[in-house]
């Protein structure tokens, strides 16, 4: 049984199939068809809508896909969709906005830019453009062009009138407050279930009974085994409601993150110390699904184009696991076995990631080349960490992404460069070192060749901003 709010509507579902997306819920249960399918993999933004959950005495609002969410994820949540913005009969400021701007044409995205603008009008109090571009970077226009939408958030931040849901902040807060998701919930429907556990015990009993079962944290790569390889997923178990598993704690030795905190709230953490890490994470996808999707979650699907794996495996990070009663604590370094493959044993979970405080004197730079500079996949994702002492390479980290078939170090380009002088012979030693770490293959998204003479520049181009930061562009390389 999962217990939401929809609007102000309280909604208690005892039978639906977990593999129900809110998407489809919205439509085809509660004959809202505002919200839109354009893509039904989280490229698009058609079909936003937010989350409101407390966040200590306020209410925070998310914007999610909603192709991408289970139904499981609304526990103990108010869910709003662009049906609840207008409110006795005169549309919400964000919908006047568009209007007076002019940001629809054919308006199949339109629903889905609304909610983006009414997020960021609760969340922020003066956006500036990069806010504005960060709030909206998910959602794509095929007619209107964008301007008029830029105008739109412009006039619906600056000119922001108080609204129902500022009426009902407090009534709506105390009404969640009260949904707290209870111990052994569990949602099923069509023979397959959905446990949402609420301790750590719960969910390390659970999921050493059930090793079969499929974790469900942000969802926003499992649900794409739905909605796009139609699979039907048996048994989830869905860590939304653990809040051992969410937050980050900032150590003198380390950053602890949650395996299952979004993306979004790890982001200021990890720019603090490491101000490229926060950069890349910018460019990871978009906000709907930085949002959603998980640091543990970006791990444990072991892609080998994953954005955060290259980063923290040159940061030297270690992944705290859980099975039963176990702890044991590992390097990320030991954690990829090969394709999609992990160290991880039947029933153990990624506890939280630990990832070593920036010390004195380290270098660390990151690179994502994408097609798109925003909400794209990487093709190629390095990272450099390393230590100089008089000119020469004390210590050195270099990995990347969409090389191999998984995440991995450039073990003989570190080697190459361990002692040497941090000079362009140096490098270019390193550069021809790179070759044999590395035998890339070809896809849709670049050659072998391609892959191979880019991992190779950014090394050159680390070089480039730490000898002669003048010249550097310090723009995150994209093409």
């Amino acid at each position: 049984m999962i217990r939401f709010l929809l609007d102000q509507e309280l909604r208690v579902e005892e039978q639906l199939d977990p593999n129900l997306t809110v998407l489809q819920y919205l439509r085809e249960h509660c004959g809202k068809t505002g919200t839109k399918e354009g893509c039904a993999s989280g490229d698009c933004g058609a079909c936003t809508v937010v989350l409101a959950e407390p966040d200590g005495e306020r209410l925070r609002y998310r914007t999610v896909n909603s192709c991408l969410t289970f139904v499981a994820a609304l526990d103990g949540r108010q869910l709003i969709s662009v049906e609840d913005l207008k409110h006795q009969r005169r549309l919400h400021s964000v919908q006047q906005a568009m209007v007076d701007c002019h940001g629809s044409q054919c308006g199949y995205c339109t629903p889905g830019f609304v909610m983006s603008l009414f997020a960021l009008q609760k969340n922020v109090a003066a956006p500036d453009n990069a806010a504005t571009h960060e709030a909206l970077a998910g959602n794509l226009c095929r007619c209107t062009g964008y301007r008029p939408i830029l105008a739109a958030a412009e006039q619906a931040c600056t000119q922001r009138q108080p609204d129902q849901f500022d009426a009902r902040e407090q009534q709506t807060l105390e009404r969640l407050k009260a949904l707290a998701p209870a111990p052994h919930t569990r949602l099923e429907g069509a023979n397959r279930r959905c446990h949402s556990p609420t301790t750590l015990n719960e969910l390390a009993s659970l999921y050493q009974a059930q090793p079969a079962a499929r974790l469900l944290a942000g969802g926003t790569d499992l649900a794409l085994e739905v909605t796009q390889q139609h699979r039907r997923l048996e048994t989830l178990i869905y860590l939304g409601n653990l809040a051992e598993l969410h937050g980050v704690t900032v150590s003198e030795e380390c950053i602890e993150i949650g395996a299952a905190t979004p993306l979004a709230d790890c982001a200021a953490a990890l720019a603090a110390d490491y101000p490229d890490f926060g950069a890349l994470l910018q460019r990871f996808a978009s906000l709907q699904i930085r949002n959603q999707g998980t640091l543990g979650g970006n791990i444990g699907n072991a892609s080998p184009i994953g954005d955060s794996p290259p980063l923290l495996l040159a940061l030297g990070a270690n992944v705290l696991l859980r099975q039963g009663e176990r702890l044991r604590e590992l390097a990320l370094d030991d954690f990829f076995l090969d394709y999609r493959q992990t160290a991880l044993e039947p029933g153990e979970f990624i506890q939280a990631v630990r990832v070593p405080r920036s010390r004195e004197g380290l270098v660390f730079r990151a690179f994502k080349v994408s097609k798109r500079l925003d909400d794209d996949i990487s093709a190629v994702c390095a990272a450099f960490a390393l230590k100089l002492e008089q000119d020469r390479v004390a210590s050195v980290r270099i990995a990347y992404g969409g090389m191999a078939a998984t995440p991995r170090r450039a073990a003989r380009c570190e080697q190459a460069l361990l002692g040497q002088p941090w000079n362009a012979a140096s490098i270019e030693r390193a550069v021809q070192a790179l070759a044999e770490d590395f035998a890339p293959l070809s896809d849709f998204r670049a050659s072998r060749e391609y892959r191979l003479l880019t991992a190779q520049n950014l090394l050159r181009k680390c070089h480039l901003e730490t000898t002669q930061p003048a010249l550097a562009t310090r723009v995150t390389a994209h093409v």
